[in-house]
């Protein structure tokens, strides 16, 4: 079974993974599609370097979504991308990360698919994988955790609830996607079901980029941390792991390059 579904209309969509932000970490299948692409329909957190390497004649349009912020509805980008494959257009749907993680992909391939266009997935490197290789560390180790959980700190309700006795237990590794505004509801909803105040809490900012911020703290102490560090920018918050020394060092000596 193939994973493009056509039609026989001349628009089309590539939904594509931008990567966390390192224009470097993009796949050479991503990098062929920004090129013959005519319009670029994306995210608010794709990086200017990763724009930047869109063809000449691409129409670049920010179609972003912001928690608990102005955002574009989710069906005006439906429309959006049905409109453009209508017109004959060759459509970059570009998501930060991943788009198959918490991109809403599923949505889009249906409104496109109703129109009877064709598309393709192009994956890419998400978020989590970028902010564990920063920190030194395994999303999994022998001995310790045989699965890791991919998590949004909020749904469309509002901050989102999990499976908490089972996160509370020793040994649980969890990547947490949109989790700064989420963290105090977060650390409540976990220690309530015994888990460890010890228990360490890691946030990479911007993970990937010059401006990359690591904060290692503990459950304890995350909302008061997290509150003193004032990170702004996109952050993927870590239950269960913390930096190694060395990844440590590495990232301050990075910035004495800078």
């Amino acid at each position: 079974m193939s994973l493009t579904h056509t039609q026989g209309h001349t628009g089309h969509v590539d939904f594509v993974g931008a990567g966390p932000g390192d224009p470097e970490l993009l796949t050479l299948k991503a990098l062929s599609a920004f090129e013959t692409a005519d319009v670029v329909l994306h995210d608010r957190l794709i990086s200017d370097d990763i724009l930047a390497l869109a063809g000449q004649r691409a129409e670049l349009v920010d179609v972003g979504k912001a928690g608990f912020g102005p955002s574009w509805k989710q069906d005006d980008i439906n429309e959006l991308l049905v409109e453009y494959t209508l017109r004959g257009k060759r459509v970059v749907r570009l998501k930060s990360g991943d788009p198959t993680v918490f991109g809403r992909l599923d949505e889009e391939i249906e409104a496109v698919e109703a129109a009877g266009m064709s598309w393709r997935i192009v994956p890419g490197i998400t978020a989590a994988s970028a902010a564990v290789a920063s920190i030194g560390q395994s999303l999994t180790r022998r001995g310790r955790n045989s699965s890791v959980r991919f998590l949004t700190g909020h749904d469309m309700k509002g901050f989102a609830d999990h499976d908490w006795a089972a996160l509370a237990r020793t040994g649980s590794v969890a990547a947490i996607y949109m989790g700064k505004k989420s963290a105090r509801f977060v650390q409540g909803r976990l220690i309530m079901h015994g888990a460890d105040r010890k228990t360490p809490v890691t946030l990479v900012e911007n993970a990937s980029r010059p401006d990359q911020r690591i904060l290692s703290t503990t459950l304890d102490h995350l909302p008061s941390d997290l509150a003193t560090a004032e990170m702004h920018g996109p952050a993927l918050t870590f239950y269960g792991l913390a930096p190694r020394d060395a990844a440590r060092a590495l990232t301050e000596f990075n910035k004495e390059l800078a």
